[in-house]
């Protein structure tokens, strides 16, 4: 593709770095901030920069934050005996919206996915773990992990490291299809699927 300036080629191939973003969309972002009013550009910019520069991780359960310890952890109105374990913050977000849940969270940073190099010691597995072991006020532990094949190694996985830990281990109900990803799940069927967690194994 032919395009009228380096400049636009060059913020054309970085936003079509994006997940699901092509060359022909990238290019209609690009013309439509180049038309755009100069300060909502430079907003746009500004939010990304300091998105990218100030955005934290919670120090307890990984989720992302704009403080060292999130919303959720720092919340006493949170049921404590509760604490789901999730694959990233999107999954935090998804069933936070279905409103049937007011437990913690852990956040895994992913699935473990020996195709893709990503082991146990990737993930904030260790720390969840420790975590257990620490807080006598957690009771049941919830594997919200999508049910893929790497999900369902995660969890296992994970199982084998807490079973010993006199906690109750559950996963969330199949109501979420198999193969699916938590996020494209619709709101009750994820709702329902907590609500409907069984025990693991």
């Amino acid at each position: 593709m032919e395009y009228p300036s380096k400049l636009i080629e060059n913020a054309v191939n970085q936003i079509a770095k994006l997940p699901g973003i092509g060359k022909k969309t990238a290019l209609r972002l690009v013309l439509h901030l180049i038309k755009d009013k100069e300060e909502n550009t430079l907003a746009l910019a500004e939010a990304l920069t300091t998105l990218r520069t100030q955005i934290k991780f919670c120090a307890t359960c990984h989720n992302i934050s704009d403080h060292d310890v999130c919303s959720i952890c720092q919340s006493h109105r949170r049921d404590r005996a509760l604490l789901c374990v999730v694959e990233d913050s999107k999954d935090v977000m998804a069933i936070e919206n279905t409103a049937q849940y007011n437990g913690t969270y852990h956040v895994l940073g992913g699935v473990i996915s020996p195709m893709n190099g990503v082991g146990p010691a990737d993930l904030n597995i260790e720390s969840l773990v420790q975590r257990l072991q620490g807080q006598i006020e957690i009771k049941e532990v919830i594997l919200a992990l999508s049910p893929t094949m790497e999900g369902d190694t995660t969890a296992f996985y994970i199982n084998r490291r807490i079973k010993d830990l006199s906690l109750k281990i559950s996963v969330i109900a199949r109501g979420v299809p198999v193969g699916g990803d938590l996020e494209y799940a619709d709101e009750i069927t994820l709702g329902r699927s907590i609500i409907g967690r069984t025990l693991f194994g």
